[in-house]
């Protein structure tokens, strides 16, 4: 079993833009889809991500917090997060999270009507580095 730190795990996030977010939609059925992290990782357990009100997913997470982030790296590497989200609507927390690469989805930056913000606060990362692998367990 590996013995990478939380540290190891956030400096390799990093350079992984893209994750699988998963849900659970209303009939019991797993949804995923790619939800870019905005490179904004200094990793402690905590994600963010950007959306619009009326996706699905906002809907799903309101009604089962439960979800999963997937993902894949270089050379084999790979994490599986498990946490629960919650949507956020105050522009003073997006002001936090937010970045110049958001305007070309979000044409008024955190004041575009409809924007709102999913945070993940991740209980358990498993991971896989090739042969190497491990399961750091968070509050």
């Amino acid at each position: 079993m590996g013995e990478k730190t939380l540290e190891e795990i956030s400096k390799a996030m990093r350079d992984i833009d893209i994750t699988m977010l998963s849900t659970y939609a209303a009939n019991g059925a797993i949804a995923s889809r790619p939800m870019s992290n905005n490179r904004d990782v200094d990793y402690e357990g905590d994600s963010y991500f950007f959306t619009w009100e009326n996706a699905h997913m906002v809907g799903e997470i309101e009604n089962n917090q439960n979800v999963s982030l997937s993902y894949q790296g270089h050379k084999h590497f790979l994490i599986a997060a498990e946490g629960k989200a919650q949507v956020i609507r105050d522009k003073h927390a997006f002001k936090e999270h937010w970045n110049a690469d958001l305007d070309k989805w979000f044409e008024n930056g955190i004041d575009t009507p409809g924007v709102v913000m999913i945070r993940v606060d991740a209980t358990r990362l498993h991971y896989w580095d090739g042969m190497d692998e491990g399961e750091i367990v968070l509050s």
